[in-house]
């Protein structure tokens, strides 16, 4: 049988190779060699998440605190329209 083009037969070595080079990124991560390698591969990956969680939590603190100053606004706005038209705010 014919080896197709881009298929190497029993070498699994390549397919890793071709895996780490397509990661996201376009970063060539390297193949954990040993225990230490893996160890810092997973560390560094942790690392880069929690990076990215704590600037998706503060966008979205952020978002939060301008919602609530709109609101705020919103409230203070119609208050006053209230005011200008004679209407008695309403007990709460």
């Amino acid at each position: 049988m014919a080896e197709q083009p881009g298929y190497s037969s029993g070498k699994n070595q390549d397919s890793k190779s071709d895996l780490n080079k397509s990661t996201s990124g376009g970063d060539h991560v390297p193949d954990p060699k040993n225990i230490q390698d893996l160890t810092q591969y997973v560390q560094t990956l942790l690392q880069q998440m929690q990076d990215k969680f704590q600037v998706m939590s503060d966008q979205i603190l952020t978002r939060i605190d301008e919602m609530g100053h709109r609101i705020d606004d919103l409230e203070r706005n119609i208050t006053d329209l209230m005011a200008q038209a004679g209407v008695e705010e309403a007990d709460k």
